[in-house]
């Protein structure tokens, strides 16, 4: 028997509960891992209260990463051995192959064994943050030096990896963040300027920091009323990506601004890079280049162990952390 997190009814983190199922042994092309630590993900927290794009068939599992030990590993699997270090990419679905467990299977195409130098904990903080900010900045805008980006919600896993890859191609990387509690971490974490969008005029600050040049891309999660001060501050050709719609207000289509500019306004899900082989080694290899060279390094805001995964989820949704909430196993 293995303990495994899972939730019977949707809701607020109390739903989730620690319970011991039967693991089977790994089948043909997968992989079982013992687990060390866990990440979580703001995508967890949506499929726990019946608003994520996947609808799960209750009991479900859930979660995206994890990081630990290979136990045991199927027919057809090459390359990796029992009692390698290893850390798991996200999978398409997480109620087909959710990560909330002691002891979980994964494809093997799924599993990578990472660098030495990180831990268990760091393990299981990399592959969601800079997968996402990696298929947005280089795979699908070409980021490149000279650029001036824009990551909002900067302090979150995902704003501080594309802070990282930012300063890594040469890039100039811009944190907006609401208050300015965090700036220094944010400098220090590689950002180069940093504007707290609820102390500051946002057009007018990114305007004054690119200058007639403009910002070629932004990054952001959020939506809504901010989309008019981003877009105001762009340059011609600009490209806003947005990954998430955190804001519960509206979000306007700044259509002059689009059209005097020529810009592009795009959606994005990793799943683009996760669905596609080739776009997927590309990201592995670049990814765990940075991390090998430490210009790539998870920042982790805090640990909880296993037993306190309500009050895990709990932190996360506080949105008061800075980098990734891990769970250690």
């Amino acid at each position: 028997m293995s303990r495994v997190v899972r939730f019977h009814e949707h809701g607020g983190p109390e739903v989730l509960r620690i319970e011991h199922v039967d693991v089977p042994a790994p089948g043909w092309g997968e992989v079982q891992i013992r687990v060390k630590a866990l990440g979580l993900n703001r995508a967890e927290t949506l499929l726990r209260a019946g608003t994520y794009i996947e609808t799960p068939v209750l009991p479900s599992g859930l979660g995206l990463e994890a990081a630990g030990v290979v136990e045991a590993v199927g027919e057809g699997v090459g390359g990796l051995a029992c009692g390698d270090a290893v850390s798991v990419v996200p999978p398409v679905s997480m109620v087909r192959w959710p990560a909330y467990g002691e002891l979980v299977t994964y494809p093997a195409g799924s599993v990578v064994r990472h660098p030495s130098s990180l831990s268990f904990e760091e393990a299981a903080a990399v592959w969601m943050q800079y997968l996402t900010a990696y298929g947005a900045l280089i795979d699908i805008a070409r980021l490149q030096a000279g650029d001036f980006v824009v990551v909002t919600a900067a302090s979150s896993s995902v704003g501080l990896a594309a802070l990282q890859i930012a300063k890594m191609v040469g890039a100039t990387p811009i944190a907006v963040t609401r208050t300015s509690a965090k700036r220094q971490a944010l400098l220090d974490m590689g950002a180069a300027h940093v504007v707290a969008s609820a102390e500051e005029d946002l057009e007018i600050r990114l305007k004054e920091i690119a200058g007639p040049q403009g910002v070629r891309v932004v990054l952001d999660p959020i939506g809504g009323p901010i989309f008019g001060p981003l877009t105001a501050a762009m340059s011609t050709g600009g490209i806003l990506i947005e990954f998430g719609g955190l804001s519960p207000e509206p979000t306007p289509f700044p259509l002059f601004a689009v059209l005097a500019k020529t810009l592009t306004l795009r959606g994005y899900l990793v799943h683009e890079i996760l669905r596609d082989p080739a776009r997927l080694d590309a990201a592995k290899a670049f990814i765990l280049e940075g991390l090998e060279s430490g210009s790539l390094r998870p920042v982790i805001a805090r640990t909880f162990p296993f037993e306190q995964i309500i009050e895990a989820h709990r932190f996360l949704e506080s949105n008061e952390q800075f980098g990734k909430i891990v769970v250690t196993v």
